[in-house]
């Protein structure tokens, strides 16, 4: 390796380190691609627990030269993308904030809690993200008590004759019944907007002179509620109370936490000189260095300009940040300042950043420990072969023999993955055959993983002896021997996570193991199964009234199969159909006023029913 490393260009570029399989283990960038590399193999290293274990898989070091160390960071930052090696900071792509939103292009804007996932839609207004949905939620309930905006969907709002409760005790000004005019709605909401970005003073001052303006006209009773609405802006802001920092502007303070071959990144969100929110990536295994880490973060983490603040506060001087914010500018076209504060109010908010990594490194850790040791359990208890870091859990689902469909959820080391969930309309078997769905099932899952050498460490099934043994069956006809398999019952249909008497059977014994109602393991497993009984659960529900609408467009006298087909091409989906209002289904080619309003009762009664 030492001879190899000798011929590698002095040139700025990116290096991917490989193993004897050819498989990419760590991808880095350098100034100088040869003292760089050199550094890993060398006796006096820097310290980094993880790097002996990178150096000692690594066979191969292949390098790409660049004109810069700025498109350096940038290939460095597809390449991680692209392979996904397992020594580099890699964020999830699936991540969600929790976000109040305003749709502030309405005809009558409503605030929402929202998961942003990806880039947001640009026709609203977003604040956040939020620490939790709790938190959120507590928000939302402050506005809702001073600021009267409409809490009702749009359908409810185009159909209502008369104003709600939510009128009645004064928490909305009724738009839906024309109760209010869009100046002094609009007016509320521009409030709601300041408020949310922090500027309640102004928002204080505006409603004192609202306040004075009534009473001169002898408006009494409307200075009376204008007084109330300061009282409690005023109220709420003592209590919110916050951590307040006047002089900073919109900022992000990053800080990185590492121990042992761990590490944790955290974020706080300063908007408007306000503690907003916080977030935090774990990295389990990570080989860089705090600077290449730190780099590579902010790459991947600010993907839209929404996210990006004025500035990003870090703790240790990067020497790529030059580049970094010109990579920035020239994909957003938004200028962000990288600051390593040293002393004064900026560097109390990375020591704050550093306090609250600290703690959650060690809650992480310990989370860690808890899932091993629950998984170690697992297979001791119940004589696995493989500890099961992978589980894949299957169910089927259907009424009355119709819709018949299947789910399957993937555990990771204990944790949901999303991204692996798959869904299976059943093709082939009898209706209310629930044996042949889930050979069918099975048998289509397997084939393609075995194909692709993605095959699990344990499968479970949602059942009794019965599924085990279909599932057994199954795996023999692919010579699968290297999953473990076990099928869960639960106690007499029940899907909940209290003390019941649930059952595990497993291939080649008679018994059923049962395990403490109190037992961690038992209600790991609860989670999973129950998780998957009801994405299954909620799958068929999708596509059974999906069918049921369709069937009831059929039963509407005028509406045949031409008219069904451009409705769901022009709304591309029965759920936005059903939501449109008249004047909009009547943009539809062919349709006319009489099929509109038969659409709009049978929306009616679909609401009607699923309340």
């Amino acid at each position: 390796m030492q001879d190899h490393i000798k011929t590698l260009p002095k040139e700025p570029g990116v290096y991917l380190m490989k193993n004897q399989k050819g498989t990419i283990l760590y991808i880095g960038k350098a100034k100088n691609l040869l003292l760089r590399v050199k550094q890993y193999f060398s006796k006096h290293s820097d310290g980094r627990l993880m790097v002996p274990y990178l150096t000692a898989q690594v066979t191969k070091i292949d390098t790409i030269i660049t004109l810069s160390e700025k498109e350096a960071l940038l290939l460095e930052n597809t390449l991680i993308k692209k392979h996904q090696p397992k020594y580099n900071v890699l964020l999830k792509d699936d991540k969600t904030f929790v976000s109040l939103m305003i749709n502030h292009k309405h005809d009558w804007p409503m605030i929402r809690i929202v998961r942003i996932k990806g880039r947001p839609k640009q026709n609203a207004l977003y604040f956040g993200p939020y620490i939790n949905a709790y938190a959120a939620k507590q928000t939302l309930e402050l506005m809702s008590r001073i600021f009267p905006l409409r809490q009702c969907g749009d359908f409810e709002l185009r159909s209502r004759v008369r104003p709600c409760l939510l009128y009645d005790i004064k928490k909305c000004i009724a738009p839906c019944t024309k109760k209010c005019s869009k100046d002094t709605y609009k007016e509320i909401v521009n409030k709601a907007i300041k408020f949310l970005r922090g500027q309640d003073t102004q928002v204080i001052a505006a409603l004192k002179m609202e306040m004075e303006a009534a009473s001169l006209n002898l408006e009494f009773e409307r200075a009376n509620s204008i007084l109330q609405t300061i009282q409690q802006i005023e109220q709420i802001t003592k209590d919110r109370g916050g951590i307040t920092h006047s002089k900073t502007k919109d900022s992000d303070a990053l800080f990185l936490q590492r121990s042992g071959d761990e590490a944790l990144i955290m974020v706080l969100f300063f908007r408007e000189g306000k503690l907003v929110g916080a977030d935090h990536t774990f990295l389990p295994q990570v080989a860089g260095t705090d600077e290449e880490i730190f780099e590579t973060f902010i790459l991947q983490n600010y993907q839209f300009p929404e996210k990006i603040p004025k500035e990003l506060l870090v703790p240790i001087e990067l020497e790529g940040k030059n580049d970094l914010v010109e990579l920035l500018y020239e994909k957003f076209h938004k200028k962000v300042q990288i600051i390593t504060p040293k002393k004064g109010e900026k560097f109390e908010l990375i020591k704050m950043a550093e306090k609250n990594a600290q703690s959650l490194l060690t809650q992480e850790k310990q989370k860690q420990f808890q899932k091993e040791s629950i998984l170690l359990d697992l297979q001791e208890s119940l004589h696995l072969t493989r500890c099961p870091v992978r589980i894949e859990c299957f169910d089927t689902s259907s009424i009355s023999g119709s819709d018949l469909v299947a789910a399957m959820i993937t555990y990771i080391d204990g944790k949901k993955e999303s991204k692996y969930t798959r869904y299976f309309i059943i093709k082939n078997a009898n209706s209310g055959d629930d044996y042949g769905a889930l050979q069918e099932v099975l048998t289509r899952h397997y084939t393609k993983a075995k194909e692709k050498g993605e095959l699990p460490d344990c499968t479970i099934i949602d059942g009794g002896k019965g599924q085990l043994g279909v599932a057994m069956n199954v795996f023999k006809s692919l010579d699968i021997a290297t999953v473990d398999l076990m099928s869960f019952v639960k106690e007499q249909g029940r899907h909940d996570k209290g003390l019941t008497k649930e059952r595990v059977y497993i291939p080649h014994k008679k018994e059923a193991i049962s395990f403490s109602p109190y037992s961690p393991s038992l209600h790991f497993l609860q989670r999973v199964r129950d998780d998957t009984h009801n994405s299954a659960i909620l799958f068929h529900k999708k596509r059974r009234n999906k069918r049921v609408i369709k069937s009831a467009l059929s039963s509407i006298p005028g509406i045949g199969p031409i008219k069904q087909k451009r409705l769901l091409t022009h709304f591309g989906s029965v759920k936005q159909l059903m939501q449109a209002s008249p004047e909009e289904i009547l943009k539809v080619p062919g349709i006319t006023k009489k099929d509109a309003m038969a659409l709009l009762q049978l929306a009616r009664k679909r609401e009607k029913a699923q309340n």
